[in-house]
Formats: structure tokens, C-alpha cells, sequence
């Protein structure tokens, strides 16, 4: 099993690394798209970016539009593939209206399956909070959670990349992670 964390601000090109990633992969891959389903109606712009995404992956690539219960649907699928979550923010975000008793055992039922997977796992997340705090409650919340969770993923993941800026960062190799920053190598 590998885990594949991939780190980085919007439209830097995560995506485009996490699905190169799994075409590479040579396992079936289900690519699990957590984002609302598009309406052309009422937001064509969120219809073209999901448009271009869908255009970009092989025929032979299954999508599921998750809910919810991230873990439960990891735990569906069949072993072993390539999971390839698009994105984390957005299962975030579906969930913002949860309160942290609700949110927290999804969270950790998603780690819980997240470590059951047989083959790859590649997970796409925002990487938030690099700018002021948010001025509202929701934004707060947002990105607490997904500094939180991105925070517990690391330690999980075979590898960790920052894009930023059409680069990769590959942070497993370059950083120290922050449990060892007490370490007397580094004082």
C-alpha cells in the first residue's frame, strides 16, 4: 500500500500531478470526486472546471461522486487499485454544516480506511490558511479543519508533495516533519 499526499494553493496543478500519479500507477483507478455536481444553469463556470477534469482522465478510469463518509466509500472499493481522492477541501467543505460530533468520527473513519487500502492511495488537498484568518465563521472553520487533517495525513503518507506555482515539492525527502522539529540534530 501507498498513501500520496499532494499540498498546494488553487489551480497550481495538483490535480494534473495526482492524476499523472495514477495513470503511472498500473493499477485500475477510481478517481473520487468529493466537489458538488455541476449545474450549467446556475454555475457554468464550476460546469467548465468539472468539464476539463473529466475530459483529462482515460476512459478506463471509474468516477465515483462521494458523500459524506469518505471511509465508507474507501472501503468499497475494490482492492487492490488506485484511489485518487480529488479533492480533500471538497469533502471538507461538504461537511462544514456538521458539528465537531459529527465531523470528528468521519474524519477518523477516514483515516481508519485510509491505512486499510491494499493498493494506492493518491490524495489531492488544498493547502488553506496562507493568508489572513477568515473574517467569518464558516472560512474559520474551513480551514482549521483542513490544516487539521492535512496535519494528521502526513505522517500516514509514503510521500508528501507541495505544488505550488506549476512546481513539486517533494516534502518527504526536503522537510523535517514537525514531531522531530525538538530533536537535538536540528537544535
Amino acid at each position: 500500500m501507498a498513501i500520496v499526499l499532494i499540498c498546494g494553493p488553487a489551480r497550481c496543478g495538483k490535480s494534473r500531478l495526482a492524476e499523472s500519479l495514477a495513470a503511472a500507477s498500473g493499477l485500475p483507478v477510481f478517481y473520487l470526486a468529493t466537489g458538488p455536481k455541476p449545474d450549467p444553469e446556475t454555475d457554468p463556470e464550476w460546469a467548465e472546471r468539472v468539464r476539463q477534469h473529466r475530459q483529462r482522465r482515460p476512459p478506463t478510469w471509474q468516477t465515483w461522486e462521494t458523500g459524506p463518509d469518505l471511509g465508507a466509500e474507501l472501503q468499497q472499493l475494490p482492492q487492490p487499485c488506485c484511489a485518487l481522492v480529488d479533492s480533500l477541501g471538497g469533502w471538507v467543505a461538504q461537511s462544514l454544516d456538521c458539528s465537531p460530533g459529527e465531523w470528528d468520527p468521519l474524519a477518523q473513519s477516514f483515516l481508519r480506511a485510509l491505512q486499510g487500502c491494499r493498493g494506492k492511495v493518491i490524495l489531492v488537498s488544498e493547502e488553506v490558511g496562507w493568508g489572513v484568518v477568515p473574517a467569518y465563521p464558516l472560512g474559520r472553520q474551513f480551514r482549521d479543519r483542513m490544516g487539521e487533517l492535512t496535519q494528521k495525513l502526513a505522517p500516514l503518507a509514503d510521500q508528501v508533495f507541495l505544488v505550488a506555482a506549476g512546481f513539486v515539492l517533494d516534502l518527504t525527502r526536503l522537510g523535517i516533519p514537525l514531531a522531530e522539529v525538538n530533536s537535538p540534530e536540528l537544535r
